[in-house]
């Protein structure tokens, strides 16, 4: 009868409060909220101290240029770092396509599309190349990276022999100067810019849904309600606010638009596909992938690839903000693309790092380059503002790494 007693007895509810699971949720994934609500503070503060000019819309439209060829760099070195490896040479290769962009387009007359086409192929063979080295030769990527560096640096300076070339093409410029034409014919609002914002807000946050019920369906962990719905709130209303914006001025830049369909695509590929889980494995332990029958010297050797074609593309959209190809052009561009990275939550050892990640800290390094300059801070104390945040967030990933 007892034992009948026991069985009968109210039982405490399994589930936690919704505060405590909550947050035991963010501190288990601390690495992924903690770049948003840092972005967030970041802007936040800027947007103080420099009496609202931040986020003004022709500022704002500047931030997106400004940054928009690290931001597709970054998504390329992404998946280098986490297949555990490196690229020094992207400023170089990202120098070198524009100064070949500018010798075919300016000095031969070649059309735009035939000469982006030809750039785009030249920086994946230049990937394939310094790929080939580390994937089949087993030489550190470091060491080619930085023999791609000093050599792709040479180059483009023997191409432009010295001298700045452009300006190029009109057509070629909008790549990076243009905005996406409005239908409705606004003059002060553009309403095809600001439709857009408002449909990829209401398709995130339906795929969202979505994948939340496929998780739950499946008995896989999901995001606690509260968490879920504040985090869409916040994109969908900093998307939403982002639109109104740019809309307030020209609209949408074009590069914004490759910008976004590239992140669509490479969080695609990471999350969703095995190809995406390969490169994860690769770089979690090489031996254990390759024992398991992943081809781990051809996939490092595509990272590369990729690598490559991005670093091309990110030299052409910087080539026509510019409107011309300089000698100096990609100088530093490699650490920007690095630290993006890593303050985004890559880490060094690699296996571990999101596209999102990549994209905000591309975001955060952007917003306070403008953010100091705004303010008058030298290149000096703001190249060693940066360089104190990147340790920063190379030493959270370490302490995350040994208390786990």
């Amino acid at each position: 009868m007892t034992a009948v007693s026991d069985t009968n007895t109210p039982q405490r509810p399994a589930a936690l409060p919704v505060a405590s699971s909550a947050a035991r949720f963010l501190k288990q994934h601390l690495r992924e909220y903690g770049m948003l609500m840092s972005l967030i503070v970041i802007m936040g503060f800027f947007q103080y101290v420099t009496d609202g000019t931040l986020l003004q819309p022709l500022n704002l439209t500047n931030l997106v240029l400004q940054n928009s060829y690290i931001v597709i760099m970054a998504l390329g070195m992404l998946l280098v770092i986490v297949s555990g490896h490196i690229d020094l040479s992207v400023g170089s290769v990202c120098g070198f396509i524009g100064a070949l962009a500018a010798v075919l387009m300016v000095d031969y007359n070649w059309n735009f599309v035939a000469a982006s086409l030809v750039c785009l192929i030249v920086g994946a063979v230049i990937g394939g190349a310094q790929g080939w080295f580390v994937a089949y030769f087993r030489i550190p990527s470091f060491i080619v990276t930085l023999a791609g560096m000093l050599v792709f640096k040479g180059l483009a300076l023997a191409l432009l022999k010295g001298q700045s070339v452009g300006p190029f093409p009109d057509e070629f410029q909008k790549l990076s100067s243009g905005f996406i034409p409005d239908v409705f014919g606004g003059a002060e609002m553009r309403v095809t810019s600001l439709l857009l914002g408002v449909i990829v807000s209401v398709v995130m946050v339906v795929a969202g849904w979505c994948e939340r019920w496929h998780h739950h369906r499946h008995g896989m962990e999901t995001e606690p309600l509260v968490l879920f719905v504040l985090r869409n709130l916040i994109f969908a209303g900093l998307l939403i606010a982002l639109a109104w914006l740019m809309a307030s001025y020209k609209g949408l830049p074009n590069v914004l638009i490759i910008m976004f369909v590239l992140m669509v695509l490479y969080e695609f590929v990471t999350s969703r596909t095995t190809l995406g889980r390969r490169i994860y494995a690769l770089g979690g332990n090489e031996k254990a992938a390759r024992l398991s029958g992943i081809k781990t010297e051809r996939l490092a050797f595509l990272t590369f690839v990729n690598m490559g074609a991005l670093a091309a593309l990110a030299g052409l959209v910087f080539a026509a903000r510019l409107n011309t190809a300089t000698p100096k052009a990609g100088l530093g561009f490699e650490l920007d693309v690095i630290a993006a990275c890593f303050i985004g939550g890559a880490s060094a050892s690699g296996g571990v790092g999101r596209v999102m990640g990549a994209v905000i800290g591309a975001f955060v390094m952007g917003v306070m380059n403008n953010g100091m300059s705004i303010l008058g801070i030298g290149i000096d104390y703001q190249q060693v503002i940066k360089g104190l945040v990147l340790l920063a967030a190379v030493c959270v990933d370490v302490y995350n790494k040994n208390k786990g």
